[in-house]
């Protein structure tokens, strides 16, 4: 498979087989991006997917936002364990049927249910963490610390501008993803999801310490400047069952 084979990319997410099993409201989100060789993401990556690659570079992001607001089957808001800020590792793949996702290294979150139904029902790789988001004077700083590994932690204050992020191929190859793949009891899994386009904008980010991204196996990468900064305020997102 190679990316000339792959979906094309498209800002227009295209509708769910089916009905809606989850939702979920992803807010104040921030994309930083690293490109990186693909001879180290593959690895990395469930069975049968390869990197995907843009302008010749697999991309690693870090991406700390909010999530609140989640529905399961059609149930109200779940509050409490519903609702937190999440900071993820995560890598772009291309499956045998040329379809494009994304693959979670790693995924923060302070709600130790959220963690443990997430990591039993779709294998995602949860950590329970300390995690927070404080906003000052336009400034976004996100938090987190793991509670078992203190030494693992990510500190991110971005500020968000003013310019859209419009006509844009890079921002749309790391921002419109319809899926994720994950792997579940030995078997790779495509799990679909649907929002409105993002509201895109251009970012600077201000502080960066972290060590998630050397965890995931990126060893030096939080040391220099990423590729790309962006930042949308949100968007509310369904998911379909597997296949």
């Amino acid at each position: 498979m190679t990316n000339a084979e792959a979906y094309p990319i498209s800002t227009i997410a295209p509708p769910l087989a089916g009905r809606a099993v989850a939702s979920q409201r992803w807010s104040h989100l921030v994309f930083l991006h690293w490109r990186v060789d693909a001879a180290l993401v593959a690895p990395l990556l469930p069975e049968g997917l390869v990197p995907d690659e843009y302008d010749g570079s697999s991309w690693v992001g870090l991406i700390p936002f909010v999530l609140d607001r989640a529905t399961i089957l059609g149930s109200p808001p779940i509050p409490y364990f519903g609702n937190f800020v999440e900071v993820n590792v995560r890598l772009y793949a291309v499956d045998a049927q040329g379809r494009r996702g994304v693959v979670f290294v790693s995924l923060e979150a302070s709600r130790i249910a959220a963690v443990l139904a997430a990591r039993t029902l779709f294998s995602l790789p949860y950590v329970w963490s300390r995690t927070r988001l404080r906003v000052d004077s336009g400034r976004y700083r996100y938090t987190s610390i793991r509670h078992r590994n203190h030494g693992l932690h990510t500190d991110i204050v971005a500020r968000p501008g003013s310019i859209a992020a419009l006509d844009d191929p890079l921002a749309d190859f790391l921002t419109a993803r319809w899926a994720l793949f994950t792997s579940i009891r030995g078997r790779t899994v495509h799990l679909r999801n649907h929002h409105e386009p993002w509201p895109i904008y251009r970012a600077d980010l201000l502080r960066l310490d972290d060590t998630l991204l050397a965890a995931a196996g990126f060893a030096g990468l939080a040391d220099r400047c990423p590729d790309s900064v962006l930042y949308s305020p949100g968007v509310t997102t369904w998911f379909g069952r597997g296949d």
